[in-house]
């Protein structure tokens, strides 16, 4: 038997999204980023804590995909990798209270897959936060806001990304807001 959240998920995608260099930069565009999603686009930390500290019961992460696949050209560029060069990519559902609230999407290049690193090719249902932010390896770049293009209702409009460095190489990690966590957390 299915969970609700895996027949709700299944009709959630993450749509080409436009990335600026910073949030006042994003809400020239889209004044939508000064409103209730400014605080889920700057939360600073561990955005998986952030979320579980909303939850009145639960909090889960759902696999949605993950597997040695080519990154989209943009994001190649964004690693600094060459553009047809696989790397593991991971999209997950993170879900609060049996609803999806955040689809991530992570990009981890084949360099970061080495020693230490090929723990991130078994994380399961794990959060990839747990992993990076109690490692002292690895450090977050600067956030990045994103305006996403939606092509249906209840994609996600808004995003945040940042590279994680460590190791030698860097891995991307973008976080695509839900409607259904904005409507809930109003700041």
């Amino acid at each position: 038997m299915q969970s609700r959240v895996s027949d709700i998920d299944r009709c959630l995608s993450i749509p080409p999204t436009d990335w600026y260099q910073s949030l006042t930069a994003a809400g020239l565009r889209n004044p939508a980023v000064h409103g209730a999603a400014r605080y889920w686009l700057q939360v600073e930390g561990s955005f998986t804590r952030a979320l579980q500290k909303q939850c009145s019961r639960s909090f889960h992460v759902e696999v949605r995909h993950e597997g040695f696949a080519t990154p989209t050209p943009e994001e190649a560029r964004r690693l600094a990798i060459p553009h047809r060069q696989h790397a593991w990519i991971r999209e997950v559902s993170l879900c609060g209270d049996n609803q999806p609230w955040v689809l991530a999407r992570t990009l981890i290049p084949l360099s970061c897959l080495e020693g230490e690193g090929r723990r991130l090719l078994h994380l399961g249902n794990r959060p990839l936060g747990a992993y990076l932010f109690t490692s002292p390896h690895w450090q977050r770049g600067p956030l990045e806001t994103g305006l996403c293009k939606p092509a249906q209702s209840g994609q996600p409009e808004l995003a945040r990304r940042s590279l994680f460095s460590g190791h030698n190489s860097s891995l991307l990690v973008g976080e695509y807001l839900l409607p259904a966590l904005i409507q809930r957390h109003t700041l």
